[in-house]
């Protein structure tokens, strides 16, 4: 198995970082802003990314499974990219004197391909948006994101 990890520190009560990692308000805020679902543990979530006329350019499902206010979050792809399915998605967060750190991971993927490491590199951009979000109120989500390659 091949785990993508960023670690990115957050100027930020850590409660707010779990907020935003764990709704749909918060995820629409740094992810991609065609986010619906549920928010919260047990929450389902799905998150569109569109092109900046608005075509769709890639979906994925995904389950809220641990939400910890003391700073871990987890979720599990369900549907996407074949590659994503089954994969799942750790935040955790600790309070390191002013920062919350977060230490990323999308884990168990199968195999290391081209793919992760375009992937690895937007994950890195919107863990920047993440930290814009919670630290200024304003994020980066798709379809206004950092575009990186011609996959996006």
């Amino acid at each position: 198995m091949v785990d993508i990890i960023h670690r990115v520190g957050i100027k930020a009560p850590l409660a707010k970082v779990v907020e935003a990692v764990s709704t749909v308000e918060g995820v629409a805020g740094w992810w991609t802003k065609d986010t619906t679902g549920t928010s919260g543990l047990g929450g389902k979530l799905t998150a569109r990314f569109t092109d900046p006329a608005g075509k769709e350019i890639g979906k994925m499902n995904f389950d809220v499974t641990k939400v910890d206010q003391n700073g871990t979050v987890w979720w599990r792809f369900t549907d996407g990219p074949e590659e994503w399915i089954g994969t799942d998605v750790t935040f955790d967060l600790s309070r390191q004197g002013e920062y919350t750190i977060v230490v990323f991971g999308h884990r168990n993927w199968r195999e290391a391909v081209e793919f992760t490491a375009h992937c690895s590199m937007k994950w890195a951009t919107f863990l920047l948006s993440l930290r814009a979000l919670v630290e200024t109120g304003k994020g980066s989500p798709s379809p206004g994101d950092l575009k990186i390659d011609n996959w996006n």
